[in-house]
């Protein structure tokens, strides 16, 4: 009896270690990035839009789990069955030119984002660093860049997962717990989150929130990762007991976000254009205690997308150049290095490349539905043998292209200008 008991302890502790994809996917959607919008969206119009953050997180299950399924029946990342599947030169070219410029420049110049929010985390809850301040414009920005990587340079799948798994559970308790001080209307809460309605001025408000969630690099940081950790097929069940887990965890932080704006902020005519403000603007309505678990949540946010995003982008251009993916080769670390680095160098001197921005909002316009259409093709493909997508699963592949392509439509608009 007593072995039994040893044997059932030691397999619940071997499914905890079954955990960690999905987390690293939940890690990079809750960026400083998905903070702000958030943010913006409960101080201007309330819980009203919480139920597009339940429809995105559904859209963001069925993507991501297919690309995880993609990476364990092929034991490949999604970058390799690009250059595996796709035979014609014309369109595997363009396809690699889209994956450059929207993963690996996007997330080059969006990591600076991503280190300015953990800073702003950082002062908030260890102040400024004066003795760098006359050099830097953001110092924190250094220190920051420089632990994120030291621990992806140890090529250590597992204690980055376990970082990260840790990053997003502090961030689950910051956040929900900042939304418990501010208390909330609980009536209007649940009315956001389960009747849908688009507030007169909030149409793009919806579908930067959706945009916020369903992130093309993380397909392919979630196959590779995937591919990695697990290997038969057999493994399925725990791929998505990690995906249901982890990726509602990501949605339920930014519905907390949206919902402490929207009780602290909505309908008071308070100026708030980010976190830091709203951060700040907590402390003389609910106390210290409210913006520094604010301050914490910013600070978790900004250091996990500080480490995914190189993370994701190595995967994918190592993938689609047919370069190892292994975490510890070459060609793997440099490019998350040089990522890390330009990312440190435009947060710490307060850069603005306005221009590769712009480029790298239009390739991620086009990217995301011709990424959706190919998961949806390669998971029709003979290559993924008996676990084929099912008509449910293409019948909702096919509603999220066409989220998609909304997004897209919104980022290639922006990019051009033809709306703010």
């Amino acid at each position: 009896m007593q072995k039994q008991e040893l044997k059932t302890s030691k397999s619940f502790r071997e499914r905890l270690t079954e955990f960690g994809p999905g987390a690293l996917v939940a890690a990079a959607f809750i960026g400083p990035g998905t903070v702000v919008t958030a943010s913006l969206a409960g101080a201007n119009y309330g819980y009203a839009l919480l139920w597009a953050l339940v429809f995105s997180v559904a859209a963001t299950l069925v993507l991501q789990e297919m690309a995880a399924r993609l990476g364990v029946i092929t034991q490949q990342g999604l970058g390799e069955n690009i250059r595996t599947v796709i035979e014609n030169p014309f369109g595997k070219f363009t396809i690699i030119a889209l994956v450059v410029g929207a993963v690996v420049v996007g997330n080059s110049v969006y990591q600076g984002g991503n280190l300015s929010g953990a800073s702003m985390g950082a002062e908030g809850l260890l102040g400024t660093l004066p003795w760098l301040s006359s050099w830097l414009d953001n110092p924190w920005a250094v220190i920051i860049g420089l632990i994120a990587g030291v621990l992806l340079w140890t090529g250590n799948a597992r204690l980055i997962e376990k970082v990260l798994i840790g990053l997003v559970i502090f961030m689950s308790l910051a956040f929900i717990c900042t939304f418990l001080i501010t208390q909330p209307d609980f009536g209007a809460f649940f009315s956001g989150l389960l009747i849908p309605s688009i507030p007169t001025g909030a149409t793009l408000t919806v579908v930067a929130l959706i945009g916020t969630t369903v992130v093309p690099y993380n397909l392919f940081l979630h196959a590779a990762s995937a591919a990695d950790k697990w290997h038969h097929p057999e493994d399925l069940k725990a791929v998505r007991t990690d995906l249901f887990i982890s990726i509602p965890l990501g949605g339920l932080i930014s519905i907390a976000i949206v919902s402490t704006a929207a009780s602290a902020f909505f309908g008071q005519q308070v100026g708030i254009e980010g976190a830091a403000d709203l951060a700040q603007s907590l402390t003389p309505l609910f106390g210290n205690s409210a913006t520094w678990l604010m301050a914490g949540g910013l600070f978790a946010a900004g250091i996990s997308s500080a480490m995914t995003a190189p993370l994701a982008s190595a995967y994918a251009l190592c993938g689609v150049l047919g370069f190892s993916r292994r975490l510890d080769s070459w060609p793997f670390r440099l490019t998350w290095l040089a990522i890390l680095i330009i990312g440190v160098v435009i947060s710490s001197l307060g850069l603005k490349p306005v221009n590769i921005i712009w480029f790298a909002q239009v390739a991620n316009g086009i990217l995301l539905p011709v990424i959706t259409v190919f998961l949806l093709m390669v998971c029709n493909h003979q290559r993924m043998q008996g676990h084929k997508n099912s008509r449910r699963q293409n019948l909702l592949g096919g509603l999220v292209l066409l989220v998609s392509l909304l997004l897209s439509a919104r980022s290639l608009g922006a990019a051009f200008g033809l709306y703010s």
